[in-house]
């Protein structure tokens, strides 16, 4: 778990974890050098509990960077993405263990969303469970839902991790170079609810991120050897004009158009 000013919500966040029904796991908190109180809270959840292992950045090294760095630190099998504002459901470890065990072939899984704010439920965002149709809709959206993503370290590191160079859309890069030496895979069920919230990356740097991943579509093509279709340049054309509708808006349209 990366963690950055987290103080708000990363009790929730790690008590989630804590919850879990697989409790054989190593729980790593990195925080990238915080301004609040996200470094003491950590410290005080090590003290009580032995899986937990934290660390502290000297200087802020940013989300990829930092989770790059809590993957070299893993030694177990599969690594699980876990965000310091997020909530685990209780099952989800447990779940997507057993999935990764029983499909030697999926380097990557994850499964859907549940959208909330400081009001309540918002929506649920689902996946494709089946590799073959996540690949037919990877230039239409992400194929795994990265807050619940896990990860085979051994995949981890044939692929190199995640390019912190790249401001957004890391993830998406990261799931894309998985996509070459293995396969993608969905649990047909809720595992993370994402909190939305007005500061949050989702809201403030939207548009940065569309540039990003317009950038991560065209890298996959000319270096990852992906083929786009005429349905794919036309979910490229249409990405890129996200950029030009109103802030607020884009959530909603871009759910529209995904649905689709």
């Amino acid at each position: 778990m990366p963690a950055y000013n987290a103080e708000k919500y990363i009790r929730e966040a790690v008590e989630s974890i804590l919850k879990q029904t697989f409790s054989d796991f190593e729980f790593i908190i990195i925080d990238d050098c915080s301004t609040d109180d996200t470094w003491g809270i950590i410290q005080e959840y090590s003290k009580k509990d032995l899986r937990i292992t934290v660390a502290k950045n000297e200087r802020n090294l940013g989300i990829s960077a930092t989770r790059n760095k809590l993957i070299s630190l893993s030694m177990a099998k599969y690594v699980a993405w876990q965000d310091a504002d997020d909530i685990s459901l209780p099952y989800r470890i447990e779940s997507q263990y057993q999935f990764m065990e029983h499909n030697l072939q999926v380097g990557i899984s994850g499964g859907s969303l549940e959208f909330f704010n400081e009001k309540g439920l918002l929506s649920v965002r689902k996946y494709a469970t089946d590799d073959e149709l996540l690949r037919k809709s990877l230039f239409k959206y992400s194929p795994v839902a990265q807050p619940a993503a896990m990860v085979r370290t051994s995949v981890l590191r044939e692929v190199g991790g995640f390019d912190s160079t790249l401001p957004q859309a890391e993830d998406l890069d990261l799931s894309l170079r998985i996509g070459t030496v293995s396969k993608f895979g969905n649990l047909g069920k809720v595992l993370i609810r994402y909190r939305l919230s007005s500061n949050s990356i989702t809201m403030s740097k939207m548009r940065e991120n569309i540039k990003s991943t317009l950038i991560v579509r065209k890298r996959a093509v000319k270096l990852y050897g992906y083929n786009m279709t005429l349905p794919d340049r036309i979910a490229y054309v249409v990405t890129g004009l996200f950029q030009y509708i109103p802030t607020r808006l884009i959530y909603f349209v871009f759910n529209t158009f995904r649905n689709s």
